[in-house]
Formats: structure tokens, C-alpha cells, sequence
């Protein structure tokens, strides 16, 4: 029975997207499959594995009405390897796949649509916001990179997303650094809310956004949250834990502030780590009256040193960080200068943004 008829494209675009989804490592045979259901003027694409499930359509118009299963990745495979603009024809026979393309043939095994899992919230449940994509994808790129990877301390390993009264926050720490931004809601809602996104999620949303002014709404409630867009639907569980309180972490009152080029910065550090400590990435930073000195050594005694010209006069500083920690926030800024503020030898670096009130980005320091 043929269940769809379409071009290699259009059905790339969202069975990419979905893959993403897909453990490698799995318990179930069905989770490495995506679940496609044929209907007469759309098909959906679904994949999940049991915490976090994406929906991809496609607006292709067919008379058949089907639902199956099948390997995401050998499918996917399949689709990449065609040539551009080639069409595509699948059909169901018995438990087999067929799938035709120019005079290309393949038979893949399916499993009963039955059996696939779906993750249910309920409609209405918690509260729902709407914002443009774009600013939530930026609001979440500039945050991501300070989440904890595999951390005991589960709570760690994701994002927290607070829905403040006229706002949406975003805050995420390691332990050793801490990034926190949020943006303006249009139609700002009384009801507050906290969640913790898992990692993946986090990251497999910052792939699905672009960066256009088309509406995202998202619904959240205290198990799950759903993003809902006209070409995909992203629903995730959320972390069972408390985040740790971001506010007592970003430093006030500090006197010494250095405002310099983002991408001057970046580079002269992406130079000097060259030379840095692999196990340790550290760099050394002395600020002296109009000057910023940058420091990198290792074990064979190799030293880079890279020096910036700065608006500067305060006492002088000698302070260590990890290299990577600075270039991390660097890298995932789009703003042209930085403005770096300092205590004393021992206490966090705060960088922040200037015009920007929301953007807080603390790292402790260390010693070289």
C-alpha cells in the first residue's frame, strides 16, 4: 500500500530533527524508531525517548491513512545518501518498509504503531506564555554552555527556567561558574513558576529554533513543559530537584571594572590557551594601570603571553580562571564589548553587558 509520496527534502528537514531525539543506547528496540503517522493532509513524524518527545510535520497532501514504525537512523541514512531532489515513495507491506527512490529500492522492518510510547500532558495544565522563537533561542544560547555535564548533583545537569511576572528567566551553573539571563514577556502572566530543563532538551530546542520573530508558545507545569511551533511540537519531563539560589552567587559592590572589546578579549585568550595546562586550562590575568596582561603555561615550561591596552587605574590585580570558562561566555555573546568586574584576588569575576540589565555571567577563580 503506498502511504506517501513526497521528494527527499521535504522529508530531511523534520526526520532530522526527530532523530535528534533518538537514544543510541536504548532498553527498547521501538525507541530507536520514529513513529510516522500518514493522514490526508499532513504526516507527523515522532520520536521520543521516554523524557523528551518531538513532533515534526510535513504538509504533504495523500489519500492513505497509516501509522508505523520504523529505524530513525537507517531511514535517515537513507534520505542523506539520496541525490538532491529525488523523490521519495514509501509503502507498507505487511511488517516491511518499502521504500522507492529513482531506481534505488530498500525494505526496512517496522514495528506495530501500538506499541510506541507517547508522553501525555494535559491540555491547559500550569501556565502558558508566548514569545517570539528567535528570543527564546537566543535567551537559552546565551545560558547553556554553564550547565553541569553528568554531575552528581542531577539538578545541576540542566536549566533553570523561572516565569517571573513580566519576564522569562534562564540561569544555569556547574558549580564553578554561574550564567543567567532573561527576556521581556509581551503578555507578562501573574502566576510564577520554577523548572529545570534536562540538558538534552535544552539543547535539542536550541537546534529547533531559528532566529525569526515567529511566535513559540510554550506551556508549563510542574512535571513537564511543551513548546509548541507550526512545524514541530518539543514536550520534555522536567528535573525533580530545587535549583540553588543564583541571586546570593552574583557579586555587588565590586570597584574594579575593566570594559574591553568582546572579540579582542576572545582572541587574545583563544591564543595564549594554546599554551595552557591541559588538565587545568588556566590563565592568569594582571591588570596593572592601562594594561591587561594574559598569561598561559604548561608542563614542558612553554609560556604564551598576550598583553591589551585598557581604560584602567584602579590597584592592581594578579587573578587566575579556566581559560575554557571565559571563552565559553565570550563565544556565546553577540553583544561588540564586555564589561569585567573584580574584588579581590580570591573573590568571582562578574562580566555583564553594558545597556543590558538581565545578562550576569560569574566564575570563581582558581589558583595557578
Amino acid at each position: 500500500m503506498l502511504v506517501l509520496k513526497t521528494r527527499k527534502d521535504t522529508l530531511l528537514k523534520p526526520l532530522q530533527a526527530a532523530v535528534g531525539v533518538v537514544e543510541r543506547k536504548h532498553t527498547l528496540p521501538i525507541l530507536s524508531n520514529v513513529l510516522i503517522e500518514v493522514e490526508a493532509n499532513r504526516t507527523a513524524l515522532v520520536a521520543t525517548d521516554l523524557e523528551l518527545q518531538i513532533t515534526t510535520w510535513m504538509g504533504e497532501e495523500t489519500q492513505a491513512q497509516a501509522a508505523f514504525t520504523v529505524s530513525a537512523k537507517k531511514l535517515l541514512d537513507i534520505c542523506r545518501a539520496l541525490p538532491e531532489g529525488e523523490g521519495i515513495q514509501l509503502e507498507l507491506d505487511g511488517d516491511l518498509l518499502k521504500v522507492k527512490a529513482g531506481k534505488s529500492r530498500f525494505s526496512l522492518q517496522t514495528l506495530p504503531a501500538r506499541d510506541f510510547p507517547r508522553l501525555q500532558i494535559a491540555e491547559g495544565e500550569g501556565v502558558s506564555i508566548a514569545l517570539p522563537q528567535g528570543r527564546l533561542r537566543r535567551l537559552l544560547a546565551r545560558v547553556q554552555y554553564a550547565m553541569a555535564v553528568q554531575d552528581i548533583r542531577y539538578y545541576l545537569n540542566g536549566m533553570l527556567l523561572s516565569l517571573q511576572q513580566g519576564r522569562l528567566l534562564a540561569a544555569a551553573t556547574d558549580g564553578h561558574r554561574l550564567a543567567l539571563d532573561a527576556t521581556a514577556l509581551d503578555d507578562p502572566v501573574e502566576q510564577g513558576m520554577d523548572l529545570i530543563l534536562p540538558r538534552k532538551t535544552v539543547q535539542e530546542l536550541i537546534k529547533l529554533l531559528d532566529d525569526s520573530d515567529e511566535p513559540l508558545h510554550v506551556q508549563l507545569s510542574s512535571g513537564q513543559v511543551m513548546f509548541r511551533h507550526p512545524a514541530f511540537e518539543l514536550r520534555s519531563k522536567v528535573v525533580d530537584g530545587k535549583f540553588p539560589d543564583y541571586q546570593r552567587v552574583v557579586p555587588s559592590g565590586y570597584e574594579k571594572h575593566v570594559a574591553i572589546s568582546r572579540q579582542r578579549l576572545n582572541q587574545a585568550l583563544a591564543r595564549a590557551a594554546i599554551l595552557t595546562n591541559e588538565k587545568y586550562r588556566g590563565v592568569r590575568l594582571a591588570l596593572t594601570a592601562g594594561s591587561l596582561r594574559l598569561a598561559c603555561s604548561n608542563n614542558e615550561q612553554e609560556e604564551a603571553q598576550e598583553e591589551l591596552d585598557i581604560d584602567y587605574n584602579q590597584e592592581p590585580l594578579d587573578i587566575g580562571f579556566n581559560v575554557q570558562y571565559l571563552q565559553d561566555v565570550l563565544n556565546n555573546l553577540d553583544c561588540e564589548s564586555v564589561l569585567c568586574s573584580f574584588g579581590d584576588a580570591t573573590s568571582s569575576m562578574l562580566i555583564t553587558v553594558p545597556g543590558e540589565d538581565n545578562f550576569r555571567y560569574v566564575v570563581m577563580p582558581m589558583r595557578i
